[in-house]
């Protein structure tokens, strides 16, 4: 949402009667459809892309691989890329891609994930190509081939860099120059590596589903080399996300656990203490935001929606509500904005006032 624009993605047929998938600008007053920009073929259950807002453009990542710049006013097509075509981009498994693209200055960061390009960055204005990295071998787990993360960008040790989670694992590049700075191979499993890093400091915290667990790293620099030391592991009964992402609220991280299943945690950042995990208030798994002290869990299915206290001392549910759609999969984060919580299923979009009277 950004300056009385809502704008999202999905599957529908266009005016020639075709199936394609589509960007989707909306007015966020009266609701009304502002423009919808064809990006590519469609997927089974829908693209997975959440739009990214710069300004006069906007970029998105159909589920083919198919990379738009569009004019944020009208959905024009400025620019278009093919990640498989133009960078040899391949997933690690079939969901396909996945990512939002990153923003960051003149630069948009996205991970094709192909053996010349696991990462690279391309001119905002025009899609020219800046850099590409390629990954070294940095272990067995995993598979090749991009995760379903989304990058984040990170100060560490003075070095401005892009961390993720690709089919192998947890990597780092130098942002300035595409240099391949680190990776960890612990996390990465051989299913999907869905869930983005949490960064704070030199602090990396990761974590993956399918029996694999989560993990706190320590980066380090010694010259121009960067080192990787474990601080923590924490094994699949302890915590792992599967959807719905992690937060961090001051030194504690909040998200649903368990493969497919979404029960709150918290736990403290720097030790992996377990604080709670109480019995979840909804089923499967669970995406999360935080606003206002609060910890908004969406559940998957039933349209489950829960608030809960972002409180260390002790498990606080404020309380659920159910909404009119949610069969399942509801995958869509929640958005908050303007005292409002919108919440996506499949297409409809639902808007409920979280402010008091």
């Amino acid at each position: 949402i950004a300056d009385g624009r809502l704008l999202t993605m999905g599957d529908r047929r266009g005016p020639d009667g075709q199936e394609s998938q589509f960007v989707i600008a909306l007015d966020l007053e009266t609701q009304k459809e502002l423009w919808a920009t064809r990006v590519g073929p469609p997927h089974n259950d829908g693209p997975r892309c959440t739009p990214t807002i710069d300004g006069p453009r906007v970029y998105a990542l159909g589920t083919s691989g198919d990379l738009v710049c569009l004019e944020t006013a009208s959905g024009r097509l400025l620019w278009c890329k093919s990640l498989p075509d133009d960078f040899g981009g391949k997933m690690m498994s079939v969901w396909k891609f996945s990512e939002s693209p990153l923003v960051d200055g003149p630069r948009l960061i996205c991970t094709p994930g192909g053996p010349d390009a696991t990462m690279v960055a391309l001119g905002k204005e025009n899609g020219d190509l800046i850099w590409k990295c390629a990954m070294p071998d940095i272990g067995n787990g995993g598979k090749d081939g991009a995760g379903y993360t989304t990058v984040v960008v990170a100060d560490i040790e003075g070095v401005r860099q892009y961390v993720t989670i690709v089919g192998r694992g947890a990597i780092s590049v130098e942002a300035e120059t595409g240099r391949f700075l680190w990776g960890y191979n612990r996390i990465a499993n051989k299913v999907a590596n869905i869930t983005s890093p949490v960064v704070r400091d030199n602090l990396v915290f990761v974590t993956t589903s399918y029996k694999t667990g989560s993990a706190l790293l320590r980066i380090s620099k010694q010259g121009d080399e960067f080192q990787v030391e474990e601080v923590y592991f924490l094994g699949p009964k302890e915590f792992e996300n599967h959807h719905g992402g992690v937060v961090l609220v001051g030194d504690h991280i909040y998200g649903g656990d368990g493969q497919n299943n979404g029960t709150p945690v918290c736990l403290e950042l720097e030790t992996g203490k377990i604080c709670w995990k109480p019995e979840a208030p909804g089923p499967r798994s669970a995406a999360v935001i935080y606003a206002d002290g609060h910890l908004i869990f969406r559940y998957e299915r039933d349209g489950v929606v829960a608030l809960i206290e972002a409180n260390p001392d002790s498990y606080r549910l404020k309380g659920t509500f159910k909404t009119p759609f949610g069969k399942g999969p509801s995958w869509a984060y929640p958005v908050i904005h303007a005292g409002k919580l919108y919440l996506r299923d499949k297409d409809v979009l639902m808007c409920y006032d979280l402010r008091a009277n």
